[in-house]
């Protein structure tokens, strides 16, 4: 369940229908998650507690990319791709999700995808794939290099644009937010008609975070949640004990956070979106560790039409283009703060208690348990 199903509204924003990223016209979502074995670690063997998620953009990205821009609020991580990205200012590729050490093949696997259906000729068709990581190892067997090119290929083929499935799934299964098991979640805003009516969307790979930091709409309930144990190895009364790593509460992992919006955006645009953010982040207790990666991309369907800009004599000289007056833009990057928070608690309550490697056990945090917090609070 999510926050809004327990009475938690975050911020003061209109969400989409579907409260989802998907709001967006055209984003699809699709998730391959990968659970196997349990037991002590064995590299190779598993266990196994990780997955792809898979992000596509509106139409066929490859051919009619749209205007993206981003920002990094800590560089302890990676999302493949940025370079080109903050050159052309349009993101010309599926956004792919997934734990450190996949990034490699699952780049590969969404090349190998772009090339399906085209005719090979004289020019060699060629693509700078945006593949983002957090780490999963506390729970998954992290180098036994269990992500396959089939299991993207069956995120893309899964995705779709009703509800998107938060949590602990896709590249989310292995993945802990604030010492709570965290993963995948999303929300959306829409704005008034006065403004354009334009709707923002995010979704966001949640895996960072303290736990004594942890807030939830300004009301500081993580040091009242040490009832919730942290991600540890199990003891016999069945609670667990702290151990390190990515997310466990030490705050060394890292947060994704996916942008769009419908709205007509030049690149320079998407980037100062993407920039808000972090401020939803902040929200919510992260502060950007020093062993955090922290990476954030915005795109922009608002404009469509546009080539990917390869050497090609038949494209036009020019594009019609139009851009929202920055006069306007102050309640979009107010969506994005909401939207963000709201998708970190929402991939927390969305998420499952998961045992992963070597018994650790990482554990969910209930809507009713966060409810009474924020009650004993005066919320």
């Amino acid at each position: 369940m999510r926050a809004r199903d327990h009475g938690i509204a975050i911020g003061e924003g209109t969400p989409g229908p579907l409260n989802a990223i998907t709001d967006v016209a055209g984003v699809r979502v699709g998730h391959t998650t990968l659970i196997e074995g349990s037991g002590p670690l064995m590299v190779g063997r598993g266990p196994v507690r990780t997955g792809v998620t898979v992000l596509l953009p509106p139409d066929d990205i490859w051919d009619q990319p749209v205007f993206a821009g981003a920002h990094r609020l800590n560089g302890n991580g990676e999302m493949t791709g940025l370079e080109w990205v903050r050159e052309s200012g349009m993101l010309t590729s599926p956004v792919a999700l997934t734990n450190t050490h996949s990034v490699g093949v699952v780049r590969d696997a969404l090349l190998a995808e772009m090339l399906v259906g085209r005719a090979v000729g004289p020019e060699t068709p060629w693509a700078l794939p945006v593949v983002a990581e957090t780490w999963d190892g506390v729970l998954n067997d992290l180098n036994g290099f269990h992500v396959r090119p089939e299991h993207v290929r069956a995120a893309v083929k899964a995705a779709a644009d009703g509800p998107v499935a938060e949590g602990a799934v896709g590249a989310g299964t292995g993945m802990i937010c604030h010492g709570f098991k965290g993963g995948i979640g999303t929300a959306s805003r829409v704005r008034p008609d006065s403004e354009g009516g334009h709707i923002v969307g995010v979704l966001v790979l949640a895996n960072h975070g303290q736990r004594h930091r942890f807030a939830v709409n300004g009301v500081p309930v993580g040091r009242a949640l040490d009832d919730v144990p942290l991600p540890g190895p199990a003891s016999g009364d069945g609670r667990a004990g702290p151990c390190g790593g990515g997310g466990t509460g030490s705050g060394a992992g890292s947060i994704i956070v996916i942008v769009a919006t419908d709205a007509p955006l030049l690149p320079h645009q998407c980037t100062r979106l993407a920039q808000r953010a972090g401020l939803g982040v902040a929200r919510v207790g992260g502060v950007g560790e020093h062993t955090s990666g922290d990476l954030f991309l915005c795109f922009a369907t608002g404009n469509r039409g546009m080539t990917p800009g390869e050497i090609d004599e038949t494209a036009p000289h020019t594009f019609p283009l139009a851009m929202l007056a920055d006069a306007h833009i102050t309640g979009l990057f107010e969506a994005v703060v909401e939207a963000t928070e709201e998708a970190i608690v929402n991939a927390v309550l969305a998420a499952t208690t998961t045992e992963g490697r070597d018994g650790v056990v990482a554990y969910a945090l209930t809507g009713e348990r966060l409810v009474r917090a924020l009650a004993e609070a005066g919320r």
